[in-house]
């Protein structure tokens, strides 16, 4: 029989059973390292050192979960905000308009629109719109849920997903029309 989070949190804290903290790391590492793999836009390592972090940070601060979100939901807040840290500290703020010309001038590929068009599509997109598409359509969130998690209101949530998907389609039509016109 399958323990519930809120047993196996109990036993964590109370007892410091490190088996039942274990548990939880198993149950949510899975889930927890795809979802931030998308926030690091495929940075695999990254995502897997966020991860290890938020667990970390998680199982430092368990006496203070009340409880009142899911379990996946605290700890995805925990490496949503170790995440945002690392980036404030490694990554300076971007010129935009030199961003969108540098990316612009990178986009090359086949003679096909593949998943890699898609990918640099997204990471074209500002990081909270790549997040809120991300959760919403990705990992199915309503868009209550994703504002809970991003701790944001739902109507800044509806408008980063609206924005994100027109800019998408805008990016990836300008491709097509680029592999067309390499066809032709």
């Amino acid at each position: 029989m399958e323990l519930s989070d809120e047993v196996l949190i109990q036993r964590a804290v109370k007892v410091r059973d490190r088996h039942a903290f274990g548990q939880l790391v198993l149950r949510y590492q899975s889930r927890l390292r795809q979802a931030l793999r998308q926030q690091c836009g495929g940075d695999y390592g990254l995502a897997d050192d966020i991860a290890q972090d938020a667990f970390i940070k998680a199982h430092h601060a368990l006496a203070s979960f009340k409880g009142q979100s899911a379990f996946f939901t605290w700890l995805y807040q925990i490496a949503r905000n170790s995440l945002m840290s690392h980036y404030r500290r490694k990554i300076p703020e971007p010129d935009s308009e030199l961003v969108e010309r540098t990316q612009a001038q990178h986009l090359s590929g086949g003679p096909e629109l593949e998943g890699r068009d898609l990918n640099r599509a997204l990471n074209q997109l500002s990081a909270p719109q790549r997040e809120a598409l991300y959760l919403t359509y990705r990992l199915g969130y309503s868009n209550d849920e994703a504002a809970q998690l991003m701790q944001l209101p739902v109507g800044t949530i509806k408008s980063h997903v609206l924005r994100g998907k027109a800019k998408l389609k805008l990016i990836l039509q300008d491709r097509q029309q680029e592999v067309c016109n390499e066809r032709g």
